[in-house]
């Protein structure tokens, strides 16, 4: 059935229509950013805080509260709001920076993505403002005093929400792809009656402060001008013309159209009283007074709150016109009362043309509802109530968390003509090795506040769950990510902004397999899109292969791979013992990315035979790999006695002695888990041929091969290809599935819980280096603090192991099954285990009986508050024990991985019993409905049935 959202999605893929070229681009932070900071020191916090960020220009972009952009983050539109007791205007959201939180930077803010479809042709999000003056000296001196081992201090423990607060719902719809519709909607949740100060805003992004080297400088500069009492004219350029897609660096974007078709117009409605509200302008440039003691010229961009906080009429430009307006409203709402501010950004081609306000403007809000809610019925298959508003607030993070990104290493690095020319060191400081780099797209970023960069390897997991309401833009970034002035000449994928030359796990791979599964059935899935990724993927290989194996002997080291703190000390710098880090996650994952590139390479074969050979180059591989990992010397990591894999310290070529740490590091073996049928090695002749002729010659690497012949007479064997053997896994999943070590009542935990009574300590050189089991926030500041690997449960992990456990049991069946948990005498299949460990994740979000989820802590307002009980965060990480929610608050990029094991758990317990599953796995897809198809399909052949 083909829904208008769908329709609109294919109008935007083939570029019929530009529907997402409005969105929610803008970003919640980008004051102390590392684009902005042009320090000496690289100190991006201090050298452009918070207190800078209502009156200094940003060079890189723009940010403000619930607001959106164009694509290329020109023109913006957000909110602005004053309770009339706060001593700065409240346009963007506050937190503290890395220096100042005792875990780290932390947005100290009650916000809410509540609803997006994946064109954002409807979008929806809260932000609650408190009525009495904001508490940002005690937030920040509060936290200041606060160690480690405390926890951080909240907004809701301030208890400035206990004296009443606003709630103010933003929501967008679109009318067409260049008419937004804007609906905010301000409540009073406090006792007494009460005002606020409400202004929507627009302003162009500043591009014309830089020189007209600067590659986004345009000319003639964006002009706002008004054209009636709540009308404002809107020139620019290049925002007239509808351009494409996505940035090509290659291609001058920066200059004019060579035919204008004519300028946006941004109107706002009546306020309260049925009064136009007062138009206000001013320019999106520096106060150099306030900020710097220099006289500057005209109008600045924190005119607004000069004028609504002190009343200084002169800071707003009378001729009302500038690059930077707002519709002033004063409101005054008794207790419970709301009032609905309206606002229309269109463009002249596209006017309304029944009345910019009128009948049409809210039917167009209720179509837009209406068919979000079609489209996410078809896309969230459970009857469940919670199931259905975890997976949909899971979905509307995910989408508002896109973000525009820009970022040019080269103008970075050397400065702009018309600014202070930058120190000397910064050319070879942060990034220089990245010259090539040219970021200027949107991006699906981990939080646009705590985060608001990418980090490669959590967009690969974002784009799991995106896969499910928008495979093209899955594709779509993933393939960015693999384009020349992404990826390094060298092969590397860059990391995140604060060091592109950080390692992240390789599983871009694995992302491209899973989306290309998602792109459709079986005979009709994107072997196009796979075929590209293919070949950039090669080059990323290589660069692993070529940097991370020391000594060429198939065992690596990759530095700390996204794991922060999990080590027992930081393992990207050299070690206080000497000697270097051989690392069984590292070593893993190369296995894992192997696995994926043979899949990878067989799909492609059935449609060219001259893939098979690269299968069997990553077949040969990944074998060598389980060779040395689990190799009884001086290489591998396998330790028989414990049954577990662990990190070794190696000098002088000779392994010293293993980090016996019980922590996910011995787990990711576990995630490279591929079942080869004999169906597919047939189908394959060449890769068959030299696969049998390497197991016959090769025993001795042959050995980490299982084996199953489905038919001994014909010879048809099954291979699974894993790091572990039947008798390893089982031993591995002893101590996960232990409730005292791994197997918490919300997940997996990222470390064992016996270490905290029994914690792992190298004395070395006279200084003592200590693991033990931290449920919940880091108690030391190795990587800033803010992120902690030691004990609490993180869904990515989790899902790889989930997925796997279900690839093991589709080889294994019936003949494999542990007791779950350990020593509880209950025996499942690993089919179970996997269903049984998604089923505690889920817990993590759904209210128990008294309405708590554990999510939100000890928290009684979400469960009691009808204002709260049915807002969810879908935080970083989670308390290993009691499953709070730790860490950036709205990271819902990867913890949107939620919906995707709430689907499985819905279909499976909707469709499919224990026999109809085995029933399923011998038929073909034929009647089965998709979501089983993708999830079954476990074999090594995406192409084939499983």
């Amino acid at each position: 059935m083909t829904t208008p959202e769908r329709q609109r999605l294919r109008e935007d893929r083939t570029r019929a229509k530009n529907w997402k070229r409005w969105g929610p681009y803008l970003s919640e932070r980008q004051w102390g950013t590392v684009r902005e900071d042009y320090s000496e020191d690289g100190n991006c916090w201090n050298y452009f805080p918070h207190d800078h960020a209502r009156s200094r220009a940003y060079r890189w972009g723009e940010d403000g509260l619930l607001g959106i952009c164009d694509r290329q983050g020109r023109l913006c539109m957000g909110l602005a709001l004053w309770n009339t007791k706060d001593p700065i205007l409240k346009e963007r959201l506050f937190g503290l920076t890395g220096h100042q939180g005792n875990h780290g930077e932390d947005v100290k803010e009650l916000y809410y993505y509540l609803d997006s479809t994946p064109t954002h042709s409807y979008m929806k999000a809260l932000y609650k403002y408190p009525q009495e003056e904001y508490p940002y000296s005690k937030l920040e001196h509060e936290n200041k005093v606060r160690g480690f081992l405390m926890p951080e201090y909240e907004i809701l423990d301030t208890g400035v929400f206990d004296q009443g607060y606003f709630d103010v719902m933003a929501e967008y719809c679109k009318h067409s792809p260049n008419d937004v519709l804007a609906k905010y909607t301000i409540s009073n949740r406090g006792t007494e009656r009460a005002t606020v100060h409400v202004l929507p805003t627009l302003w162009f992004r500043n591009v014309w402060s830089w020189g007209k080297e600067a590659y986004c400088c345009v000319t003639p500069k964006p002009h706002l001008s008004q054209v009636s009492n709540t009308k404002v004219k809107c020139d620019h350029p290049t925002l007239g013309e509808d351009q494409g897609h996505h940035i090509d660096p290659t291609v001058d974007q920066a200059s004019p159209p060579a035919a204008y078709c004519g300028p946006f117009f941004w109107e706002v409605d009546v306020d309260q009283n049925n009064k136009e509200p007062e138009l206000l302008f001013t320019e999106n440039d520096t106060n150099f007074k306030r900020l710097f003691n220099m006289e500057g010229k005209g109008y600045a961009k924190d005119a607004f709150h000069d004028y609504v906080i002190k009343g200084q009429k002169s800071a707003v430009n009378p001729s009302h016109c500038g690059t930077k307006c707002a519709a002033h409203y004063v409101l005054t709402l008794d207790p419970g009362e709301e009032f609905t501010i309206k606002v229309r950004l269109y463009y002249e081609l596209e006017a309304p043309k029944h009345g910019i306000f009128g009948p049409d403007f809210d039917d167009t809000f209720q179509d837009r509802q209406r068919e979000a809610d079609i489209f996410y019925e078809e896309k969230i298959p459970m009857k469940d109530k919670q199931q259905r508003q975890v997976s949909r607030q899971a979905y509307a993070g995910l989408l508002w968390s896109k973000q525009f990104y820009y970022y040019v290493i080269e103008e970075w690095l050397k400065g702009d003509k018309n600014q202070p020319k930058p120190p000397a060191s910064r050319l070879k400081g942060r990034n220089f090795e990245w010259m090539h780099l040219f970021n200027m797209d949107v991006i699906s970023v981990p939080d646009k506040w705590e985060y608001p960069w990418y980090a490669s390897w959590d967009l690969a997991f974002h784009m799991i769950p995106m896969a499910d309401i928008d495979v093209q833009f899955a594709k779509d970034q993933l393939q960015l990510f693999l384009r020349e002035w992404y990826m390094h000449p060298n092969g590397q994928i860059p990391a995140y902004e604060f060091s592109f030359q950080d390692v992240n796990p390789p599983v871009h791979a694995y992302a491209v397999l899973r989306v290309y599964k998602a792109s459709g059935p079986k005979n009709k899935r994107d072997l196009g899109f796979l075929a590209r990724c293919f070949h950039k993927l090669i080059m990323n290989f290589t660069w692993w292969i070529n940097r991370k194996d020391l000594e060429g002997r198939n065992i690596f080291t990759g530095g700390f791979l996204g794991l922060d703190n999990i080590g027992i000390f930081d393992r990207s710098k050299p070690l206080p013992t000497g000697g270097y880090l051989v690392q069984a996650d590292a070593t893993a994952w190369m296995a894992f990315f192997c696995s994926i590139m043979l899949e990878i390479s067989l799909t492609l074969a059935r449609r060219d035979c001259i893939y098979e050979d690269m299968a069997s180059k990553f077949f040969e591989h990944f074998v060598a790999i389980a060779d040395a990992i689990n190799h009884q010397d001086e290489i591998g990591l396998w330790n028989e006695e414990d049954g577990f894999y662990y990190d070794h310290i190696r000098v002088n070529g000779k392994k010293t002695m293993p980090l016996k740490i019980l922590s996910m590091v011995g787990l990711v073996p576990l995630f490279s888990c591929m079942v080869l049928k004999y169906e597919v090695l047939n189908r394959h002749p060449g890769f068959h041929k030299r696969t049998k002729w390497f197991l016959q010659n090769r025993k001795d690497l042959a050995q980490h091969i299982s084996f199953m012949c489905e038919n001994p007479d014909e010879n048809e064997e099954t291979l699974l290809l894993s790091l572990v053997k039947k008798e390893q896994l089982k031993r591995v999943l002893a101590h996960v599935l232990d409730e005292n070590k791994f197997l918490s009542p919300y997940g997996i935990r990222s470390l064992s819980k016996h270490h905290k009574k029994e914690p792992f300590i190298l004395e070395c050189g006279g200084h003592s280096y200590s693991v033990k089991y931290e449920p919940g926030e880091s108690e030391s500041n190795m990587f800033g603090g803010n992120s902690n690997w030691r004990g609490p449960i993180w869904l990515p992990m989790n899902y790889l192991l989930i997925e796997n456990l279900r690839r093991y049991d589709y080889f294994f069946g019936e003949s494999f099954k542990v007791e779950c948990p350990t020593g509880s005498g209950k025996f499942m299949r690993l089919t179970d285990v996997a269903h049984e460990l998604s089923v505690r994740l889920s817990k993590l979000f759904y209210p128990d009986p008294r309405g708590v989820r554990p999510c939100h802590g000890d928290e009684e307002r979400y469960a009691k508050d009808p204002h709260f009980k049915d807002l969810i965060l879908y935080y970083e990480y989670f308390h290993g024990d009691t499953g709070r929610g730790c860490g950036a608050s709205h990271q819902t990029g990867w913890t949107a991985l939620i919906a995707n094991l709430l689907r499985y758990v819905a279909i499976r317990e909707r469709w499919v019993s224990a026999v109809q599953l085995a029933q399923l796995r011998k038929v073909s897809n034929a009647g089965i409905p998709l979501d089983i198809d993708i999830m079954l399909d476990l074999s090594s052949d995406s192409e084939m049935s499983s």
